[in-house]
């Protein structure tokens, strides 16, 4: 309810930041989201020279991605447990010093199950990293700059996903792949640098953690986390086959089509911030259900039978606007429902839009293999969102 809600917020009002600390702050996180997220996708640019060197297939090269987001989603609730109990600041140094050993590890591997071993280890780190970043950022800009500050970490974790995406290729011709690892360890190991020299410390406030299962069942959270499937678990799973998509049935350069495939994650740079300016001005309800909306129409763009590339760029970016426009509300919203357990109410909705990625990426080629083309996959991506869009109603303004 209303009362409850503004209740629960009085309760969990942190001490405040100086103008100055809280920008300090909100940088801070941005720059560890740049840091970890990259090591969603180092890996991609790398598949072809990867195989070759460990002579290994394509679906081989897929579980590396099915690794890292495994245990990046198995890490959400408990990472983010951790970090209520101890603190963003000890935990985030500790996750990052993780991501920074499973990248040194994949620098020396000799074997394709040792680059399989790295990337669920590091996945382990990410999942800290984000659940420790949002956390952070909740509490460092509570009050007007919220929105602002959680669409800024989550466009700099756009960011450094797709930086990767057109950094590597050309880091692997001049230094080759191993190097790429060295370079995403040394981001990291940077990033923890500055994290303990320049974060400031941030307190939470003294709102009482509550029970665990309850958070765990609490219907707002579980709307707010069919809200992240159907947005960034949706945008994963478009920009991993709409290249396929574009190479196959429009006979799209190879590298032409990864750059307009990369703008799916890319937009969320600029639509995630986007997102947290629009809160201010707009309910939380029309905010996801026009998001939604844009999605499902770019979704359904595709399913055009005479589908043109212009048809297919202009899809890619309302799919691309569309699915960073609610990240800043959903989290900002999801740490304002638990404040003692903020951190790992937003790793449960974050989790559940991972499962979207992981069962979803699968879904579409399996549709696509027994239709003969993407349409149905594409039909089906844009009913779930007008699905979710209709569920909107229930989360509470």
């Amino acid at each position: 309810s209303v009362v409850q809600n503004s209740s629960v917020t009085s309760l969990a009002a942190p001490a405040a930041l100086s103008d100055q600390s809280q920008w300090t702050a909100i940088v801070c996180g941005c720059i560890v989201a740049f840091a970890y997220s990259a090591n969603y996708t180092n890996h991609a640019p790398l598949a072809l020279p990867l195989m070759r060197e460990f002579g290994f297939n394509q679906a081989l090269a897929g579980f590396l991605t099915t690794g890292i987001f495994a245990t990046h989603a198995l890490m959400q609730i408990p990472g983010g447990h951790l970090v209520d109990r101890l603190g963003a600041k000890r935990v985030l140094l500790c996750a990052l010093a993780w991501v920074t050993l499973g990248n040194l590890g994949m620098a020396f591997a000799g074997a394709y199950w040792q680059l399989l071993l790295c990337k669920i280890f590091t996945g382990l780190g990410t999942g800290v990293c984000f659940v420790g970043g949002a956390r952070y950022v909740h509490a460092a800009a509570a009050g007007g700059r919220l929105n602002l500050a959680q669409g800024l970490f989550g466009g700099s974790v756009q960011l450094g996903a797709g930086f990767v995406i057109l950094a590597v290729p050309r880091l692997y011709l001049l230094a080759g792949w191993r190097a790429a690892f060295l370079v995403s360890a040394g981001m990291a190991l940077t990033a923890a640098i500055i994290w303990l020299a320049a974060a400031p410390k941030v307190t939470s406030g003294a709102a009482p953690p509550g029970r665990f299962g309850e958070m765990l069942l609490a219907p707002q959270l579980l709307l707010l986390g069919l809200v992240q499937m159907a947005s960034f678990g949706l945008s994963v799973v478009v920009g991993s086959w709409v290249v396929v998509l574009l190479t196959k049935v429009l006979n799209v350069p190879a590298t032409q089509a990864g750059l307009i495939g990369s703008l799916v994650l890319l937009l969320g740079i600029v639509s995630r911030p986007l997102g947290g300016i629009l809160r201010r001005r707009v309910g939380i309800r029309p905010l996801f259900i026009s998001s939604l909306l844009i999605i499902a129409l770019g979704c359904f763009a595709f399913v055009s039978s005479s589908i043109s590339l212009g048809i297919a760029l202009a899809a890619v970016v309302l799919i691309g606007m569309g699915v960073g426009l609610p990240y800043a509300a959903m989290f900002s919203r999801a740490g304002a429902l638990f404040p003692g357990r903020a951190g790992a109410a937003m790793g449960l909705v974050n989790m559940l839009g991972i499962f979207m990625i992981l069962g979803g990426a699968p879904l579409v080629g399996h549709l696509a293999d027994l239709s003969g083309s993407f349409r149905v996959s594409f039909v089906v991506l844009g009913g779930f969102s007008l699905f979710v869009c209709a569920a909107v109603p229930f989360i509470d303004r």
